[in-house]
């Protein structure tokens, strides 16, 4: 559900300290997104615009990974809190003081656009100047608390590492999400200070601020406290990832995916699954992978970027990646198929065969231990063990066609470029290196020959120099 026109602020700037790690905390990533992508797609999907991203540490790199996503960037630099980065901010979300400011952590990936329709729509139904969202826990460890009067009205939010002992045993806390009515804010923003031990300026003194002056306060208690739940340690990242995926699983599985074993389950955010896919354990569905109805993945495959068709098979061990497996074709076991190859209907790729840019057309087959790079195979061709396709020279990489029908026999060696006409026969052991006329024998291996006896003459040979050399050594 969305609510009226809202904008939004994320604040990540932090350098994420204790993740003890070179790269910028929102661009870790859980269940495949950067962690700051999570909170994009729940803002936007709550209908902000536009949204404003308070970037600093690192910040080069957190404006590259979403460039062209139509985000705005400012830099805080130095940064000297959370209030300072709204600040920051404030030249950009004061051009639309018409519309509700979200301010958001950059480090929630668990937050659901839902959540944050529902806290923008308590803010409108009850006119206030500021809204927060919260959460109760058993445990506030070092989040921020939420103070109430007697009434139950919010009257501030005091940081952990400021709160007094019997601040500290406040269950509600404050969940980083917030909104607010701009021009409101921007009043308390010109009186914030730095009234803390770190030398801060804390977004969350503005809650008292705003009381302080008679203005409106509420929150909002969020259903799920999961949803409050920031990421601070590479342990926190782990849970986060491990809850995301959770709750991936469980939604596809209430629209009719069959995930056999979800613990061992992981499918990203924008990979499908479509009711009776048949996912087996130990499965990894990344990025924007579709696996259509009917069809049956794993144990123990990973595809990236990739669609298998209805009633198609990728069975055990099998790595895919940017490539589409048509409607009843089979891959594996332990197969690899590289980027840009087609695997066409009905067509069977087996055991230890790797397809690098191929298309492997209509019931067209290669059972094992063979690599196809670079080729256009057609309808029902017949590979056999041991194949290659020769497509690199040292310098440039050259095609290999096979027309419809034609059988390729066992450990054949085909130099590209060439082709393999239609309905043509190659022999096994050959070397291709020319084209082979349709409907062909073609045999490209050198002339056996036999020399009777010749073993048995040499085993005899090596009897003897060895009685020589024995009865020397004595």
């Amino acid at each position: 559900m969305k609510t009226r026109l809202a904008q939004a602020v994320l604040l990540a700037a932090g350098k994420g300290t204790r993740m003890r790690s070179a790269t910028a905390k929102v661009l870790h990533r859980a269940l495949g997104l950067p962690l700051l992508e999570h909170v994009v797609r729940a803002v936007t999907g709550a209908g902000a615009d536009p949204v404003t991203v308070v970037v600093g540490h690192q910040a080069e790199a957190v404006e590259a990974a979403f460039s062209g996503r139509g985000l705005a960037f400012v830099r805080q630099d130095p940064p000297l809190g959370t209030g300072h980065a709204a600040q920051t901010a404030r030249e950009v979300f004061a051009r639309h003081a018409d519309r509700t400011l979200l301010i958001v952590n950059g480090d929630l990936p668990l937050l659901r656009q839902e959540t944050l329709a529902d806290l923008l729509a308590t803010h409108h139904a009850e006119g206030a100047s500021a809204t927060l969202l919260t959460v109760l826990l058993d445990d506030p460890g070092s989040y921020g608390r939420v103070v109430r009067d007697a009434e139950g009205r919010v009257r501030s939010i005091v940081e952990a590492r400021d709160a007094s002992p019997e601040q500290k045993t406040i269950r509600e806390i404050n969940a980083g999400v917030y909104a607010f009515a701009v021009e409101p804010l921007l009043g308390a923003l010109d009186r914030l200070r730095p009234q803390n031990a770190q030398g801060e300026y804390y977004l969350t003194d503005v809650i008292g601020l705003l009381v302080a002056e008679g203005q409106a306060v509420g929150a909002k208690t969020a259903a799920d406290p999961q949803e409050a739940t920031g990421v601070n340690t590479m342990a926190e990242l782990a849970e986060a990832g491990l809850f995301l995926r959770r709750r991936r699983v469980a939604a596809l599985m209430a629209a009719g995916a069959v995930i056999e074993n979800p613990a061992t389950t992981h499918i990203h955010l924008d990979a499908v699954v479509e009711p009776d896919a048949l996912i087996r354990p130990f499965t990894f569905l990344e990025g924007r992978t579709i696996v259509r109805s009917g069809a049956t993945v794993g144990p123990f495959v990973r595809l990236v970027d990739t669609e298998v068709g209805p009633g198609a098979q990728v069975l055990d061990h099998c790595f895919l990646h940017e490539c589409r497996v048509e409607e009843k074709a089979t891959v594996g076991p332990f197969a690899h198929i590289r980027p840009e190859s087609v695997i066409g209907p009905g067509a069977k790729v087996g055991n230890f065969v790797e397809l690098k840019k191929t298309h492997l057309g209509a019931g067209a087959k290669a059972p094992h231990l063979s690599y196809l790079g670079d080729a256009t195979i057609g309808p029902k061709v017949n590979v056999g063990a041991g194949t290659i396709t020769c497509n690199y020279d040292g310098a440039a990489k050259h095609p290999t066609w096979i027309e419809a029908g034609a059988f390729i026999g066992s450990n054949s060696t085909l130099v590209a470029p060439v082709r393999v006409g239609e309905g043509a026969y190659v022999a096994a052991g050959s070397a291709i290196t020319e084209d082979v006329p349709a409907d062909s024998l073609t045999l490209g291996r050198a002339r056996q020959v036999v020399k009777e006896g010749w073993a048995r003459r040499r085993r005899e040979a090596l009897a003897k120099g060895k009685d020589a050399t024995d009865r020397e050594g004595r």
